[in-house]
Parts: structure tokens; C-alpha cells; sequence
């Protein structure tokens, strides 16, 4: 029973996916959205049960397999969280372009509860059952509207070098398991402390496939040619589920992995994650200069911001992990408001996901245009944003470690990003709308949008609450 109670987020949600599974079948066109507000009602009871089940923190459940400790459960609720917001901002994206309604919301709460499971993952085993319950949805996701050519297209890339992600990373863990015998974190962590000759070169054998597969499902360079094709291939509100959730959950890996498990290799892996992370933020910057598509554009942005995460995950043994995850949530926030805008902008047949779509959205929603400015302002590191603190605490975090030429490198390169987020600036309020047309857009569907971007004006003016409760509950764990 006590094992039952620390997986109880878990199991909440499973039921109510399998609820909204089974009611969909008997729903018509005009009642679908039941299926929606199920699914809205499972992420509400599932962040609930994060809050009080189990009490206190720290348990685990099977054996040491499961564990939910702050990090997961505080983790566990930011995704909830934002996947709330991710199906309202698609509710009416889904239902005018006719993509399957029910599968949409079914897929994306199974996805939702791999990234549960990830970051509570206490066992090799359990990581990887949950990294493949987080990305297998997600291929039909990507695939969903099947009147689009791109969207197939993009679906069956995005297949093949998840398929080949997860090849490389499991190879990495049977490396581990078949060297310790066991697919506990713990124990394998006590043998690769003491592991000399043979032991030791397959188990940085093991870390170099780890560490590829990790970049691989982050998009990090050399393994981020996948990501602009998805971006712009697939839908917008996949689009939207792609870039923000999974990122979150991703970090919870690194943590069980990187520090839980190869905390002893941590002088190797943070070497693998400097040439990572200069790379990231040098290509993803220039690439990114000369897009016109403004998902495309966003995804460059991510395999820079991916890059910062590296830089933060670098310093993480000296200086704790909490920039890294504080990083990562500001980073969901963000594109999740910028996502929810090209998808309020889309409608009536209409695919706002370029930049011309963007001119003159000042004299048409000056509003919305505020809330694309924040966005945008965060993306750079302008204060005061929520993102220009993330990217000082990184940044503070690189210089403490002594890395000062490092954080040189990222200023001017940061410098050089600053350069299209204005392109988009430029194109709200300074240039003329080529085709104009109105704003659409539920009320409630605004609001959330509202609360989104002064969420990022307010967490920058006012960043420490949320970098406190970061560094407090990885801080615990040490």
C-alpha cells in the first residue's frame, strides 16, 4: 500500500487517460469536448496528488525503483502545469483543423505520464521505459494531421532519430548494467566509484553513448538536425508540446544519470558537455539569423538555449544543479507563451508561422504584440525579463567556476542572438501588415495567454521565489 501511495500521481493519471480513452469511443463531433475537459481534469487531480501523496518526500516505491523526492515532485507539477496550458492553447488549433481530437488529448496525457516517470526513475530500467513512454506519442503526434505532407514527413523523421537515440542511449545502459550486474542507480554508482581496468574503460564506454543519446533527445550539436524539420513540419500545437514539457523532463534524466549515477565521471562528462554547449550556442545563434519561418527561427533558438542548459549542467558539480533546472522551467515558460501566440495568430485556414505573418501586429493586437515582445526580450536576456536572469545565473555560475573566457564566448554570442529576436520586434512594430486579417481567439484561451507573458515579466522582476525553490529542492537532495 505504501508503495501504492508514492506512485498515486501516477496512477491517477493513467486511470483518467484510460477514462478519456474509453469515453472518446462514444462521443460525437459535437460533444468532443468532454474529451477535453477530462484531460484537463486528469493534469488538475494528477499535480494534486503530486502536492499531497507521498507525505513526506523522499519516498521510494519497488524495490528503490521509484522515488519521489522534491525534485520530482516540484518537476512533476511544472509539467502538469504547462501541459495544462499546452491543451488549452491547442483546444482550438485541433478542433478547426480537424485533427483527431480525442487521440491528440489521449496521446499527449500518455506522454505526459513518461515524463512522470522519468524524472522519478531510480533504476536504469525504469529510465528508459519511461523515456520511450515520453517520445512514442509523440511520433504519432507529429504525424497526427494527416492531410499534411510535412507532417508525415516530419513523423517519420522524427521516428528514425528518436529510434536512434534510444538505440545509442540503451546500448549506454546495457554497457552499465553488464559491467555493475545491477540497474540500480545507487549500486551502480558505488561500482563505477572503485571501477579500475577493464570495468572502467566499458563504463566510459557507457557514458560516451549516454551522453550521445541525451544530446540526441535534447537536440544539442552535433545531433540537432531533426529538430528544425519537426518544428516546422508539425503541427503548431505539437510543435507547442515538443518544445516545452519534454525539455523539463529531459533535465530530470540528465540529474538521475549524470549526478545520481556517473556522478564519479562528472570531470569527463562535463568536458563532453563544454565542446556541446560551445557548439550549441554558436550554431543555433548564426543559424537561426537567416530563417523566415518563425517556428523554424524558434527551433534554431532552442539548440541554443539547450546550449546554455549544457553550460549550467558543466558547472553543476561545483556549484549545484539548481541554475541548470531554474534554466530549463524559465526556458518552457517561454517558448510555451511563444508557441500559445503563433497558435492564437492561427486560424481560419490561416498559418501564422512566418515572420511577415507577424508585421503589424502592434496596430492589430497591441497586446499580443506586448506579450510577443516579452517573449522575445526573454529569448535575448533582456531585463527585465525572466530570461536575462536565467542566462546571468548561468552566467554568474561560469565565472565562479573560473570559466571566465567561456562566459566571454556566450555574451558575444548572445549578442549575436539578440539580432533576430529584434526581426521580430522590427516586424510588429515597424512594419506594415502584408495581409491583414483579425485576431481570433477564445477568452479563456487569451487569459491563459495573459498569464503566461506577465508570468515572464513578474519572475523577472521578482526571480526568487522560483530560483529559490530550485536550489532548495536540489539542495535537499545533496
Amino acid at each position: 500500500m505504501q508503495d501504492l501511495l508514492v506512485v498515486m500521481p501516477e496512477i491517477v493519471l493513467l486511470t483518467m487517460a484510460c477514462l478519456c480513452l474509453v469515453s472518446d469511443l462514444f462521443l460525437t463531433e459535437k460533444n468532443r469536448y468532454i474529451t477535453y475537459l477530462l484531460s484537463q481534469a486528469s493534469l488538475i487531480f494528477a499535480a494534486i496528488c503530486c502536492l499531497y501523496f507521498p507525505k513526506p518526500w523522499g519516498e521510494s516505491a519497488f524495490s528503490g525503483q521509484f522515488i519521489a523526492d522534491p525534485m520530482a515532485q516540484v518537476l512533476k507539477v511544472i509539467i502538469l502545469t504547462l501541459m495544462f496550458f499546452v491543451l488549452l492553447y491547442s483546444r482550438t488549433y485541433v478542433r478547426e483543423r480537424k485533427i483527431a481530437f480525442g487521440e491528440f488529448h489521449i496521446l499527449a496525457l500518455f506522454s505526459t505520464l513518461g515524463m512522470m516517470f522519468l524524472v522519478s526513475a531510480k533504476s536504469l530500467l525504469l529510465i528508459y521505459l519511461g523515456l520511450e513512454l515520453l517520445t512514442l506519442p509523440l511520433y504519432a503526434l507529429v504525424a497526427l494531421q494527416k492531410d499534411s505532407p510535412t507532417s508525415s514527413e516530419a513523423g517519420i523523421k522524427y521516428f528514425i532519430m528518436g529510434a536512434l537515440a534510444s538505440g545509442m542511449l540503451l546500448y549506454g545502459i546495457s554497457l552499465l548494467y553488464g559491467v555493475s550486474g545491477s540497474i540500480s542507480l545507487e549500486e551502480v554508482s558505488t561500482f563505477v566509484k572503485t571501477a579500475q581496468g577493464g570495468s572502467l574503460t566499458v563504463s566510459l564506454f557507457g557514458l560516451v553513448f549516454i551522453v550521445v543519446g541525451i544530446c540526441f533527445k535534447l537536440g544539442a550539436v552535433p545531433f540537432h538536425m531533426w529538430i528544425p524539420d519537426i518544428y516546422q513540419g508539425a503541427p503548431t500545437n505539437v510543435t507547442l508540446l515538443i518544445g516545452t514539457t519534454p525539455k523539463i523532463a529531459a533535465f530530470g534524466m540528465v540529474y538521475r544519470l549524470m549526478h545520481d549515477t556517473l556522478g564519479a565521471f562528472a570531470f569527463e562528462w562535463s568536458q563532453f558537455f563544454m565542446a556541446i554547449a560551445i557548439l550549441s550556442i554558436a550554431l543555433g545563434n548564426i543559424a537561426a539569423i537567416v530563417q523566415t519561418n518563425l517556428k523554424r527561427l524558434l527551433a534554431y533558438s532552442t539548440i541554443a538555449h539547450v546550449g546554455f542548459l549544457f553550460l549550467a549542467l558543466l558547472v553543476a558539480p561545483q556549484i549545484g544543479y539548481g541554475a541548470a533546472m531554474y534554466y530549463i522551467v524559465v526556458y518552457a515558460l517561454v517558448a510555451a507563451c511563444a508557441f500559445g501566440i503563433i497558435l492564437l495568430l492561427s486560424h481560419q485556414g490561416i498559418e501564422a508561422d512566418k515572420l511577415s505573418d507577424l508585421k503589424g501586429l502592434a496596430t492589430r493586437s497591441p497586446f499580443l504584440a506586448f506579450l510577443m515582445l516579452l517573449v522575445a526580450f526573454s529569448l535575448a536576456g533582456v531585463p527585465p525579463t525572466v530570461g536575462f536572469y536565467a542566462k546571468f545565473v548561468v552566467l554568474s555560475a561560469l565565472v565562479d567556476a573560473g570559466l571566465t573566457w567561456l562566459a566571454a564566448f556566450v555574451l558575444i554570442f548572445s549578442v549575436i542572438g539578440a539580432f533576430y529576436y529584434l526581426k521580430i520586434v522590427r516586424a510588429m512594430y515597424f512594419d506594415a501588415p502584408e495581409v491583414p486579417y483579425a485576431v481570433g481567439g477564445t477568452a479563456d484561451m487569451r487569459i491563459a495567454l495573459s498569464v503566461n507573458g506577465l508570468a515572464i515579466l513578474g519572475l523577472g522582476m521578482y526571480p526568487a521565489p522560483l530560483y529559490n525553490l530550485c536550489q532548495q529542492v536540489l539542495g535537499s537532495m545533496l
